[in-house]
């Protein structure tokens, strides 16, 4: 079970808050989880129509590997986002372009507001999930890969200086890859 000495990342973020990263507890925060992705919002995470047990069990599977983890995201205190790392040469997204030395796959999954959306909210905790995976030096480039069709995230990405890649045909979506190499994230963590 994850405590709250599980943190695997914790700053403060002038203007926004302390925001702490801790690996997601598959049984304890499945209630949660699955309030999340089944909402509408979250048709492009795939799993609108999933039982609380499906997403349990997603999650201990994820938590059972040792190339794929699962985050929960906390601003001072209350969870706002699912974050996931992966890295691609151990998953099917690494079948759908020339992985390179060094490249770590990111997910995010931003929680409903609860009191509706508040501007700079997801360029704050993308510049946190950025920081916290370049940590690692041996992380040089990331990858995301959203749904093609979601306009919104692939917008949010490239003005957080990822770069846009070719579209992807998955078994479950077509994705739009987007990189972001180490050396272009100083803009984005100067909000640090």
């Amino acid at each position: 079970m994850t405590t709250p000495d599980s943190t695997v990342y914790r700053r403060a973020v002038p203007g926004f808050g302390e925001v702490r990263i801790r690996p997601l507890d598959p049984a304890g925060d499945a209630d949660l989880l699955h309030g999340w992705v089944t909402q509408e919002r979250a048709r492009y995470w795939g799993m609108l129509d999933h039982s609380r047990e499906d997403v349990r069990e997603i999650y201990e599977y994820v938590d059972s590997l040792t190339t794929h983890h699962a985050f929960l995201v906390l601003r001072d205190g209350t969870p706002v986002a699912l974050f996931q790392t992966y890295r691609p040469e151990h998953d099917p997204v690494g079948d759908c372009y020339p992985v390179q030395d060094g490249d770590h796959g990111v997910h995010l999954l931003v929680g409903p507001a609860a009191d509706g959306a508040e501007h700079g909210f997801t360029e704050a905790l993308v510049a946190v999930f950025v920081d916290f995976v370049l940590a690692d030096p041996a992380h040089r480039r990331l990858v995301a890969e959203p749904d093609a069709r979601n306009d919104k995230a692939v917008a949010r990405l490239l003005r957080s200086g990822f770069e846009l890649g070719p579209e992807i045909d998955k078994p479950e979506k077509r994705a739009r890859l987007v990189f972001l190499r180490r050396e272009a994230v100083a803009g984005l963590l100067a909000r640090l």
